[in-house]
């Protein structure tokens, strides 16, 4: 490989609440590990990889200049935007005016949902969700109404288009927010089943806000779908969110854009967003997407995502083999597992927070499932060198499993 995915990276004392942030939110973050632990950071989503190299160059090379005033997007913003789209999602007949910064996907879809319903709104989501979906929506005084996702019997995550139907009709509700791929149950979803969803959400004339953050890290042969190109309706029913920080590990740079072709939407979405005059780029944020949509982003991309796909089964693989009690769906992009632990707890008398602590005790510092509408179950990062997964199996195994 051309890129290093093997090194240890030490994230101590620069900034990451991944290693940094263990026992300073209480019901949120995991506990510090005991002595003789050190910690295997697997719980919030960042990656534990070095972003490509293009990146801090073309952030060095800006701040070297040493003016920082008012600025407008380039055209190379712009460009690279459309660009990328088209060569990773195939996405057509992008143009600058469909496209507009947003401070994170988050704040776009509090914009979009106060631009088409009032607080104590109903807003369908599929379940589990995304804890920032919780917090951002119901801080904002609407409600959520969960429609769960469901396991085949192949063990894939699958959309109740029946359930979705009844709750959009029963609730009286008109605007939806989609994950594509899905957080926290890693499904690319395909396109017969984005188009089945698009066509209950037609019938019950909802605007879509399709989360596609994702978008960019499916594994093995599975491809990204964009919800505005399965159909004409689609294309003009749905506000879409994109951003680089999720691909190249940018999150704390902030920035993310927004891709809306229906002009009557983007207007109110972006006259929203205008309004508490915050949604703002920043300078470096800008020369960060640049530098990471160049011909090296994809050739890292491309690497990382080979690299994420064999952790995955890597870690499917190990976690099927020797933990009894504990299921899972193998994710087909993202890089999280969500570890349902329902029969393990009942068989070994543990709640399902003893279990984490276990976990945490040892340095495997883990996610809490449950703020995922997602009972009994962990959620597990493995953005991280393959040697980091294989050391917390072995700790999982020796010391909280089958100890």
């Amino acid at each position: 490989m051309t890129y290093d995915f093997t090194s240890i990276m030490n994230r101590h004392g620069m900034d990451s609440i991944a290693v940094d942030g263990l026992g300073t939110d209480p019901g949120f973050a995991p506990d510090p590990p005991r002595e003789g632990f050190d910690v295997i950071p697997m719980w919030v989503a960042d990656m534990n990889f070095p972003t490509v190299p293009t990146i801090p160059q073309a952030i060095i090379e800006r701040a070297k200049h040493p003016a920082y005033g008012y600025f407008s997007p380039t055209d190379d913003y712009y460009g690279s935007i459309i660009d990328w789209q088209s060569t990773r999602n195939g996405v057509t007949g992008l143009t600058r005016e469909a496209i507009g910064y947003e401070n994170g996907v988050l704040g776009g879809v509090i914009s979009a949902l106060t631009a088409f319903a009032a607080p104590g709104d109903g807003v369908l989501l599929h379940s589990p969700t995304y804890i920032g979906f919780t917090r951002s929506i119901e801080n904002n005084g609407y409600r959520i109404v969960h429609s769960p996702l469901t396991l085949d019997e192949h063990g894939v995550w699958r959309m109740d288009y029946e359930d979705m139907d009844r709750k959009l009709k029963e609730h009286h509700i008109h605007v939806a927010v989609f994950c594509s791929p899905h957080n926290p149950c890693g499904r690319v979803w395909e396109r017969w089943e984005i188009e089945k969803a698009m066509e209950v959400y037609r019938a019950n004339d909802c605007v879509v806000i399709s989360d596609e953050i994702w978008s960019d890290l499916t594994l093995g042969d599975h491809r990204h779908i964009p919800t505005q190109s399965v159909s004409e309706d689609a294309r003009n029913r749905t506000v879409a969110f994109y951003a680089p920080s999720k691909t190249f590990n940018l999150a704390g740079l902030v920035g993310s854009y927004h891709i809306i072709y229906n002009s009557t939407l983007r207007d109110r979405i972006v006259a929203k967003s205008s309004k508490c005059h915050y949604n703002d780029m920043n300078v470096l944020s800008m020369h960060a997407l640049i530098g990471a949509y160049r011909p090296e982003g994809h050739e890292w991309l491309d690497e990382l995502k080979a690299v994420l796909t064999g952790n995955v089964d890597y870690a499917y693989d190990y976690i099927t083999g020797h933990f009894q009690g504990v299921s899972l769906a193998k994710p087909e992009g993202t890089y999280m597992l969500l570890l349902n632990c329902e029969q393990w707890c009942e068989r070994h008398g543990l709640s399902l927070p003893e279990l984490e602590k276990r976990g945490w005790d040892v340095g495997v510092a883990w996610q809490d499932g449950d703020m995922f509408q997602a009972p009994y179950s962990i959620r597990v990062n493995l953005a991280l060198p393959l040697s980091r997964v294989k050391e917390a199996m072995r700790r999982l195994d020796r010391y909280v499993f089958n100890a």
